[in-house]
């Protein structure tokens, strides 16, 4: 994996960069029945939509993203958008050419509507009342936000993990609104292992004693079993190498025998669940990890119901040490789409980084993805 800028030569920050807020008081139906009662959804764009408006990008996020893809608030600002290596003037999602597009999803907790968010119906918080939702669910959220900037064709929906899957059903449910769409380090459905490590990650959260149903004030929620499923959930990011690389046996500096972090791995999962509850809800994480566990594609591409010779090109993307979702799934993917004539390609990059290496910035996969976005 390269640790170089994608294009070192012509890459240049952003300007500082801001949220804005789309507001809908229609009731948006929900996929699994009932409605939220009207919708907020935070969003960012970087780069010029052309006047045909035939230039936008949407960046789907990952579980644990949100709509800050690319550049910084404030000059100061320690760190910038959570893909900023790929998304910018002269990167491999080029700023000076496309109009970028991130959505908070539907269900979060960084703007758009979601657990935390007041119920107009009481004034009150969702909290535990949060209904359960999909990933169709959150396309359609995003759509809504496509449709308000006057987007009737997206020029490409990119996306890793999660947000591949949400490029999968942009392509299934609105192909002739997508030109092409690259899929990261996803696959057609969410495996059953995947389904068993969430489950636990969720069980953490539900058996803390102050998640009391869900129905916790905010800052007094079920902190420590939340950390403790991202820790969790962590180690299925990284692979057996990336482990060996950044810690093998190294010890805590003056670490006694029974201390609680011994190990510098141990150190560094308490690091991750520490830091991720300060930005994230309980109930945030517990909605979008059963929206991911209830993704599933299969048979619909095996229907010939999610690819079309005349609909979306794809670029499958995989990771060499990803075990969460391995090269295999990709190879699928790319197989259910050129067994109905999809212009397809896949490419794989090899890197000890895991499951998170979609992350990371790569210059051969900052070009791949320049040439098939034209």
């Amino acid at each position: 994996m390269s640790d170089r800028p994608a294009h070192p030569s012509s890459a240049r920050e952003l300007r500082p960069v801001a949220f804005r807020d789309f507001v809908s008081e229609e009731p948006f139906a929900l996929e699994l029945g009932g409605e939220l009662p009207a919708l907020t959804l935070r969003y960012e764009t970087y780069g010029t939509l052309l006047p045909d408006k035939s230039n936008a990008i949407l960046v789907p996020h990952a579980l644990s993203g949100d709509h800050h893809v690319a550049g910084r608030y404030a000059p100061d600002d320690r760190k910038p958008g959570w893909w900023d290596c790929f998304v910018g003037p002269g990167k491999a999602i080029d700023t000076d050419r496309f109009f970028v597009i991130g959505v908070n999803c539907v269900g979060g907790c960084q703007g758009s509507t979601g657990p935390l968010s007041a119920d107009p119906r009481t004034g009150r918080p969702y909290g535990g009342f949060f209904p359960e939702i999909t990933l169709g669910d959150i396309v359609r959220a995003q759509r809504l936000v496509v449709r308000h900037l006057g987007i009737a064709k997206l020029h490409a929906v990119v996306g890793g993990s999660m947000g591949g899957m949400q490029a999968l059903i942009w392509c299934a449910d609105y192909p002739a609104e997508v030109g092409r769409i690259a899929v990261l380090a996803a696959g057609l459905s969410q495996s059953p292992m995947a389904i068993a490590l969430n489950a636990v990650s969720r069980a953490c959260v539900e058996r803390d004693p102050r998640f009391r149903g869900g129905h916790y004030v905010p800052g007094e929620g079920p902190e420590d079993g939340l950390a403790v499923g991202r820790m969790l959930a962590h180690i299925s990011y990284l692979s057996p190498a990336s482990f060996e690389q950044k810690f093998g046996r190294a010890k805590v500096p003056g670490a006694a025998a029974a201390d609680p972090a011994h190990w510098q791995v141990e150190s560094y999962l308490e690091h991750q669940g520490r830091s991720f509850v300060r930005r994230f809800d309980a109930n945030s994480w517990l909605r979008i990890t059963r929206a991911v566990d209830r993704f599933d594609m299969t048979a619909r591409a095996a229907a010939g119901k999610l690819f079309a010779a005349d609909g979306p090109e794809v670029l499958a993307v995989g990771f060499s040490s990803d075990w969460l979702y391995p090269t295999s799934e990709l190879r699928m993917l790319l197989a259910a789409a050129t067994a109905v004539g999809v212009n397809a390609a896949y490419h794989e990059v090899v890197t000890d980084a895991g499951h998170d290496g979609f992350l990371l910035p790569d210059t051969g996969l900052a070009v791949r993805l320049h040439a098939f976005l034209g």
